[in-house]
């Protein structure tokens, strides 16, 4: 039998696969048992509640989806009450993904989560930042390492920085999230694009602007997936345009540790147990016994660091 297990800092998952945040609800479980998952990652929560953005809010494209929700919230005081006592009761361990709009909300509600039942907490640093002018924390290293190094002052819990594509200092910013004290990083968060109604003339979304999901999106984080494993220490968890096992594979060659799942659940719910399944068999048919036996294993040796933190070819 196939090792699926994989290290998360000193997380041990007894699989690498997990939804991302805001695609996993307890709804899942009357399709499949929720505890086949090796972690269970919480739709965003932030301090107070959240209205959200103006409908509509999600767009199909050609190759995937654009979604502008806004991270509606009801906040953490029903989280605590509500929300977590129904997640406590699975084995998998549970992710809560936090959001907020300064360094100092961000560090009030990492605290007030810090409760036994949490097992790590993923902070949504891909969110703007009223601080830096609306930016997003993750735009930029000096914001990243500032509102880390405050996190991990206000928890003893593994924290993962949750990176957006919309930099193009990707592997600068992963080493300022380390260096303030992450414990692992989730490459990467939705990449900003837009689609117009050619009937109405008018944009998709109400919010006008949205995050790209899906499968067309899969080679650019594949990249930086890659880019971040070489210019950090610590784990990465891939994410974006995954929907098989061979998808998968490519983020654990590339070097994630384990990978999230967002879009391919809203097309079949099943979609991640499936890919468990089949990330097995792949191992099982080429003789690898340990999963972690993929992990970082590209053959790259023909390229420098310096091309492959910078992103060109020699």
């Amino acid at each position: 039998m196939v090792d699926l297990k994989t290290q998360i800092g000193t997380l041990q998952l007894k699989n690498p696969v997990m939804p991302a945040s805001g695609t996993f609800s307890n709804d899942l479980a009357q399709v499949f048992d929720l505890d086949l998952l090796g972690a269970h990652v919480l739709k965003t929560i932030t301090l107070q509640p959240r209205r959200g953005n103006p409908v509509p809010r999600v767009s199909e494209t050609q190759a995937g989806m654009l979604n502008s929700i806004g991270i509606p919230s009801k906040g953490i005081d029903s989280f605590l009450k509500h929300d977590l006592p129904r997640y406590a009761r699975y084995q998998a361990p549970l992710v809560v993904s936090i959001s907020a709009d300064t360094s100092e909300e961000f560090a009030e509600i990492c605290q007030r989560v810090s409760v036994p039942d949490v097992t790590a907490i993923e902070v949504n640093i891909s969110c703007p930042n009223l601080e830096e002018d609306g930016k997003a924390f993750a735009m930029m290293p000096d914001a990243t390492f500032k509102v880390m190094e405050k996190l991990r002052q206000a928890s003893s819990l593994p924290l993962w920085a949750k990176l957006t594509p919309n930099t193009g200092e990707i592997a600068t910013v992963a080493q300022a999230a380390e260096a303030g004290g992450a414990d692992a990083l989730v490459v990467a968060n939705t990449i900003l694009g837009m689609s117009i109604n050619v009937e109405t003339f008018k944009p998709s979304l109400g919010n006008i602007m949205g995050g790209l999901s899906g499968p067309a999106i899969k080679p650019i984080f594949l990249r930086m997936v890659y880019q971040c494993h070489k210019a950090v220490n610590i784990p990465i968890i891939g994410c974006g345009g995954i929907s098989t096992a061979e998808d998968a594979v490519e983020y654990l060659l590339a070097g994630a540790a384990a990978v999230q799942v967002g879009t391919a659940t809203f097309i079949h719910p099943a979609a991640m147990p499936k890919i468990i399944k089949e990330l097995s068999s792949f191992c099982q048919q080429r003789g690898i016994d340990h999963l972690a036996a993929l992990i970082g294993q590209v053959r790259d040796s023909n390229l420098t660091a310096e091309a492959v933190l910078h992103g060109y070819s020699t």
